[in-house]
Parts: structure tokens; C-alpha cells; sequence
């Protein structure tokens, strides 16, 4: 749904409001018009603390007043007391009031009352500071929202286009081998599929990364190319999904990077990660898959080494509602 002719509703969520969520919002706020409906979740007097940065000057107020040009309206969304807190150091209320802006968005668009969500980074030492025990946002919604089969795509916004869905996260790299299952691959390759389905003005053409360097050189370096790859690709194939590889990622990205494919099956987070924000930069994306509802978030973090000094990038914050926007009308 969209609660307006031309702009969708979007529920943008802090974060961590000690790094550089208020801030971005600030800047990128007169631009955000143009995309949706934007409405924040989170904290009145964290962005009120944040409006210096604006210029020209904008207010903050509480909900539920509409948003304008020059009016920010905040839903308050946690009973966390934020007044003290200090920028760029984790604590305890950070970390329980980001999981409540996020519960308090979840809730929101699942109630119909908002079409989507764009997240601005929190801290996962906050986090597991509330005792919070999450790796991040993305299993935060799943659990909410009650699915078991999810993935976070990285999406580097056109002229590239180009999306890649991990089939690992937010693990340690040792653990990664153990997770990478025929099944596992062959889900991220469904929810690829439909969300590329979405963003592409074609039918999309998709590969898997190997797993081992030069895809394991016909078994010289590893084994899981053939018995556990493959096995996923072909069944990907045989559901009409266009799908290659394995191929090995150094050349994939550059495959990728010239137009051969338009989404791309990651094993683990530094594959994908490392390859896209190059490619873009701070224009990339991130996008949760297989929620019923639309969230989308910037691809940076909390940036605590430049918080407050008035120099964050809000390109992000904007590619992120383009997509949600484009996602919610799709």
C-alpha cells in the first residue's frame, strides 16, 4: 500500500543515536521529500541535538505532526533516557533504544500504518550491552516479523544495478564452512531472484561465487564447489531461474561490473562487502529479503570516529529510500 498518490510512507529509524543516524537525517532531509513521505522513529531530543547541522535550520517536533521541508516529525520510540548521552561511546540505553526503534517500525508497517523502513545504523556492542544478544539488524526482523528463510542483499543502486545476497553473515570466518549448505545456497538464490525480479527492467541473470580461489581449480582446493555449489545451481535452473557459476569472485565482480549479470550469490560477508563498496562506494545499499514487509538500510555503520563533527555523508540515506520506495511500489 501507499498512503500517498506519488510518495510512499517510509519509517526512517535511527539507530544508534551516539553515532551518525540524527546527523545524516538532518542532511539528507529537504532531499527525502522528493522520495517518500519520510517519518523518524526514534528519539525528539537526539535529532533536536542534531539540527545544528542543518542549513538552512529545521525544527523537530513530535508526532503527529506531518512532515514538511523545514519540520522533522519524530515518533518517540522508546522510554530509553537519551538526554546524557555521550556521542561516539557505546551504552547500555543506545543499544535498548535502537532495538526499540526498530520493533516500534516493524510493528508500525505491519499494522499497515506505514509502507516501509529505512534503518540508520546501530551498534552491536550496544546491543549486546542491553543484553540484546543480536548480530545485527537483519535478524532483529526476521524474528519480528516471524520468517526463517531471509538474506541481506548489498545493492549497488543503477548505473550498476547490481545486487549480491550473502549466504553468510555475521559470523566469524571459521565458521563460515560449516553454513554453507546446498539448501542454504539454493534459498539465496530464490530470494535473489525475486527481489532482483523487482529492481531490474529485465528478467535477471544471476551467478554463485565459488567458495575457494579459481573455484577450487577442478577440486585442488576444495570440494564444495561440486558437492555442494552445483547441486543448488542446477536445482535454481531447473525453477526457470537464470542462474550461473560457480565462478570464482575475483573475476565474478568484474563480470558483474560490465553488465554480464545482475546479481551475484556471496558465501560470506567480506566476499560480497569488499567488492560492492568499491564498485559504489557510499552509494550502496542494503536490503532485507524475505520479510513481508519492505526494509531497506544504509551501507555504512555508526561511524563513531566522526560523530558530531558534522561531516557524515547522507548519499546513502538517500539511496536506501529510493530503493525502498521503488520496492514498495513494485
Amino acid at each position: 500500500m501507499t498512503h500517498m498518490a506519488t510518495r510512499p510512507r517510509l519509517l526512517i529509524t535511527l539507530g544508534d543515536v551516539a553515532g551518525i543516524g540524527p546527523e545524516v537525517v538532518v542532511k539528507a532531509w529537504r532531499e527525502l521529500q522528493a522520495i517518500c513521505e519520510p517519518i523518524v522513529v526514534g528519539d525528539v531530543e537526539s535529532m533536536r541535538r542534531a539540527v545544528r547541522f542543518a542549513n538552512p535550520p529545521l525544527a523537530v517536533v513530535a508526532m503527529p505532526a506531518p512532515p514538511t521541508a523545514d519540520v522533522i516529525p519524530v515518533l518517540q520510540a522508546t522510554k530509553q533516557d537519551l538526554r546524557g548521552i555521550k556521542l561516539v561511546q557505546v551504552s547500555a540505553a543506545c543499544g535498548q533504544a535502537a532495538y526499540d526503534f526498530l520493533c516500534t517500525a516493524i510493528d508500525r508497517v505491519l499494522a499497515q500504518e506505514a509502507d516501509g523502513i529505512v534503518t540508520l545504523p546501530l551498534h552491536k556492542e550496544g546491543l549486546h550491552a542491553a543484553g540484546l544478544r543480536y548480530p545485527g539488524h537483519t535478524e532483529i526482523l526476521a524474528e519480528r516479523t516471524g520468517v526463517k528463510e531471509f538474506g541481506m542483499m548489498l545493492y549497488a543502486p543503477p548505473p550498476h544495478g547490481i545486487g549480491v545476497v550473502h549466504v553468510t553473515l555475521h559470523m566469524a570466518l571459521q565458521d563460515v564452512f560449516r553454513h554453507i549448505t546446498t539448501a542454504a545456497v539454493l534459498e539465496k538464490i530464490h530470494l535473489l531472484n525475486g527481489v532482483m525480479g523487482k529492481l531490474c527492467d529485465h528478467s535477471p541473470r544471476l551467478a554463485v561465487a565459488a567458495l575457494n580461489p579459481h573455484a577450487s581449480d577442478g577440486g585442488l582446493f576444495g570440494a564444495e564447489e561440486t558437492k555442494i555449489l552445483m547441486p543448488a545451481i542446477e536445482r535454481g535452473k531447473q525453477a526457470g531461474i537464470d542462474v550461473a557459476g560457480p565462478l570464482p569472485a575475483d573475476t565474478l565482480f568484474v563480470q558483474a561490473s560490465r553488465g554480464k549479470f545482475d546479481g551475484i550469490v556471496a558465501m560470506y560477508h567480506d566476499q560480497g562487502h569488499i567488492a560492492l563498496k568499491l564498485l559504489t562506494g557510499l552509494a550502496a545499499v542494503n536490503v532485507t529479503l524475505g520479510l513481508p514487509i519492505v526494509r531497506t538500510s544504509v551501507a555504512h555503520g555508526t561511524a563513531y570516529d566522526i560523530a558530531g563533527k558534522g561531516i557524515a555523508d547522507h548519499r546513502s540515506l538517500l539511496e536506501a529510500a529510493r530503493v525502498a520506495a521503488k520496492l514498495v511500489g513494485s
